[in-house]
């Protein structure tokens, strides 16, 4: 056993399916260039501050649908819903929160919001029934890696930042967590994840019901 007795997990790229193959698939059902999406809108400057805007909730899903589409040069129509639509629930990873929670230890959620209509990334997921904490970043005007953000999970969760780990597949946000206390895990293949969070935690996890 260890003395962490709790866990955050991002959402997107760590309980869903990654996220790279979902944009793929969508680059080829639209007719674009592999990685025309990812140029348009990941490495270009202004198209960054508009994603992050909606992160905090300061722009909509249809206002980011309607930029978006226009320098990609699709139809604005759900365009955040089609890009994501192959996403599917990482199952090893959600069975794996499970088995912490019936441990004994607090499990979060914390995650960068797409927006939430008329697409929403977080349906089905059962998360305020399934998880003991729930963050999401519109909802309070601030978004990772900002570390009021991850403070506002740690006073949600009535913990303190070494007493948790911390799981995203954005490999940059990792740092400020650990910075601020956190073990960290850079989630990248699902049952790795796993074993990593099984020693840090302390617990069986994997295969557990």
């Amino acid at each position: 056993m260890t003395d962490r007795t709790g866990l955050v997990l991002d959402f997107g790229g760590v309980l869903t399916t990654p996220l790279l193959p979902a944009v793929l698939a969508f680059e080829k059902r639209e007719g674009l260039a592999e990685g025309a999406l990812i140029t348009a809108l990941y490495l270009d400057e202004d198209a960054i501050r508009h994603t992050q805007e909606l992160e905090r909730g300061e722009i909509t899903q249809r206002e980011w649908n309607d930029r978006a589409s226009r320098s990609l040069g699709l139809a604005p129509n759900n365009l955040m819903g089609r890009i994501f639509s192959d996403l599917r629930p990482q199952t090893a990873l959600i069975t794996a929160a499970a088995a912490a929670r019936r441990a004994g230890i607090r499990v979060g959620i914390l995650s960068n919001s797409v927006g939430l209509e008329p697409w929403n990334l977080y349906e089905g997921y059962d998360l305020e029934t399934l998880y003991d904490a729930v963050v999401i970043s519109e909802e309070h005007r601030m978004r990772k890696p900002e570390p009021e953000i991850f403070q506002l999970m740690l006073g949600r969760l009535g913990l303190a930042a070494e007493q948790c780990v911390f799981v995203d597949d954005t490999e940059q946000y990792l740092p400020p967590a650990a910075a601020l206390g956190f073990a960290t895990v850079h989630a990248v293949e699902p049952s790795r994840t796993v074993t990593e969070l099984e020693t840090l935690l302390g617990v069986r996890l994997a295969g557990a019901v």
